[in-house]
């Protein structure tokens, strides 16, 4: 496993025991303000892993699909993030 990946799966470790902590709280009957706080933490989170692993996207895969020189795989690629991209609007 890369290096990069390491850290990537500790943060995401890092984010589940977060919502086991939110969940415990929920559960525990803790005030609101309190939980929400948590919650906008965790997608902060979510959302620095996401930009984490689109630069590893852009960086190796499509990088690797447009110096691999194929025009095929170079569409495919680019498809990909594009239909990901659109779907998350």
């Amino acid at each position: 496993m890369k290096t990069h990946d390491k850290k990537l799966v500790g943060r995401l470790n890092r984010i589940e025991g977060q919502v086991r902590g939110i969940s415990k709280m929920v559960g525990d009957g803790r005030y609101c303000i309190d939980v929400l706080t948590q919650l906008r933490a965790v997608k902060a989170a979510l959302s620095r892993v996401e930009s984490a692993m689109l630069q590893e996207h852009l960086t190796h895969c499509i990088e690797g699909a447009i110096q691999g020189g194929d025009p095929i795989d170079q569409r495919a690629k680019a498809a990909e993030l594009i239909q990901l991209l659109d779907h998350n609007r």
